[in-house]
């Protein structure tokens, strides 16, 4: 078996991604109609990730949610009881992962399904103060490395009033929050490609 353990995740082709418009980076112009698109039932489907992930002609989609409290920003250090061994010790401020077929128990489809995962993934991560809202302000994708050739992210913004947010996982070391500014000043070069796309976004 692999190391991913016969994991299944969901992904869209890369065709679908060239009609909508390739992009690196964020992408923000034509959010609602592409983000219908991939989460639709008919352009998706579920595969086995250890070939998802050695397949650039399909992309994972991930939910990347970003927690803001005032003008601070969560992040944390990724540790080595984490998935994905290419990111480890790299500072994240996203947190998410792949969408599974346990998201579509109780009949759940296309983005029902999706939503499903970005909710079980934030509880599976974190321990939050309150109840929170997601909305979703990008896309994002980054060809420069392997990590990125083969995955898509969904990135979501979560606000919130308390930043008593606490991690679930050993692999979400030194969670804490930082004003954005210092993540776009001097911690930037430490952040992960996608956080750095994120961060760069959310500071101009």
């Amino acid at each position: 078996m692999s190391k991913y353990g016969g994991e299944e995740v969901l992904v869209v082709p890369r065709a679908l991604l060239d009609e909508l418009g390739a992009f690196e980076g964020i992408k923000t112009e034509g959010l609602d109609e592409a983000v219908a698109r991939l989460l639709d039932a008919k352009n998706h489907t579920f595969m086995d990730r250890a070939a998802a992930e050695e397949d650039p002609s399909f992309k994972q989609l991930i939910p990347y949610c970003i927690f803001r409290c005032g003008d601070r920003i969560l992040h944390y250090t990724r540790g080595k009881a984490g998935g994905e061994s290419r990111l480890h010790a790299k500072i994240s401020v996203g947190v998410g992962g792949h969408v599974n077929p346990v998201d579509t128990d109780a009949g759940r489809t296309g983005a029902e399904a999706y939503h499903a995962a970005v909710t079980r993934e934030i509880e599976e991560e974190l321990q939050l103060p309150e109840e929170h809202q997601h909305r979703i302000i990008a896309l994002l994708n980054d060809e420069s490395n392997p990590v990125g050739q083969v995955h898509l992210g969904i990135v979501h913004l979560v606000d919130l009033k308390s930043d008593a947010v606490f991690s679930r996982e050993d692999a979400l070391l030194e969670l804490g929050f930082t004003p954005l500014d210092d993540l776009a000043g001097p911690m930037f070069e430490r952040l992960e490609t996608w956080s750095q796309f994120c961060i760069r976004h959310l500071a101009s």
